[in-house]
C-alpha cells in the first residue's frame, strides 16, 4: 500500500474487485493528488491552477483540521480516487443549511484516466458511501456539486441522493443534496460494513 498507512476501511465489489480507503499522507501523496485535481477532467474539483506546494498545503491543513479529513482510496491496492469527509456544521456549509445531528459531508474524485472502465465510478461512490455509514453516528450524507456537474448528480441519484434546493456558494452554484441510510440502502441494497 502506497504511504505505509494501513487501509481503514475495506469493501469487495462483485465485479471490480477490492477498494480501500486510507488517510491521506500529505507529504507523500501530494505529488500523485496534485496530478488528480489539476487535470482538466476534475474542472470540479476547483483545484485546476494549483502548484504542487498548494496542494500540499491543502491536504496539510486538511490533515490538521478538526472536522475534515481526507482519504485516499485504492482499487486492487493502487491508488484510484480521493474521498473528503467533513462536518458540514463546522466546514463547507457551515450556516449555509439546517444542519441535523449525524449529518457528514463529502466530496470525491476519481483519477482521471484515459481508459474508463464501466462502472468504476459508482463502485467508488458506492465505497464512499459504505465507509461514511460504516460510522453509527452518521445518518445522512451531505453533499453540494456543482449545478452544471451532470455526471456527478447522476451518481449521486444512483446511491439515493435527492436533491433539496440550489445553494448559492462563494465559487459556485451548487445542489444541496441528502442521502439518509435509509436511501442509501433502497437504492443499492448494499449492506454498510
Amino acid at each position: 500500500m502506497t504511504g505505509g498507512e494501513a487501509a481503514c476501511f475495506r469493501r469487495t465489489d462483485d465485479t471490480l474487485g477490492s477498494f480501500a480507503l486510507r488517510p491521506v499522507d500529505p507529504l507523500t501523496d501530494s505529488e500523485l493528488l496534485h496530478g488528480w485535481v489539476t487535470h482538466p477532467k476534475s474542472a470540479f474539483y476547483l483545484l485546476q491552477d494549483a502548484t504542487l506546494q498548494d496542494v500540499e498545503r491543502e491536504f496539510m491543513s486538511i490533515a490538521a483540521a478538526p472536522h475534515h479529513d481526507a482519504f485516499l482510496g485504492l482499487h486492487e491496492g493502487e491508488p484510484a480516487f480521493l474521498m473528503e469527509r467533513y462536518d458540514p456544521a463546522h466546514v463547507e456549509l457551515a450556516g449555509r443549511y439546517p444542519h441535523q445531528d449525524g449529518d457528514i459531508g463529502m466530496h470525491f474524485l476519481c483519477a482521471p484516466t484515459d481508459t474508463p472502465v464501466h462502472g468504476f465510478t459508482l463502485a467508488v461512490i458506492t465505497t464512499v458511501m459504505e465507509m461514511l455509514f460504516s460510522d453509527p453516528a452518521v445518518h445522512r450524507v451531505v453533499v453540494e456539486p456543482d449545478v452544471r456537474n451532470t455526471a456527478v448528480h447522476a451518481l449521486n441519484k444512483a446511491v439515493g441522493f435527492r436533491v433539496d434546493s440550489t445553494l448559492t456558494k462563494p465559487e459556485k452554484q451548487a445542489l444541496l443534496s441528502f442521502c439518509t441510510r435509509e436511501q442509501f440502502l433502497t437504492a443499492t441494497g448494499e449492506t454498510p460494513a
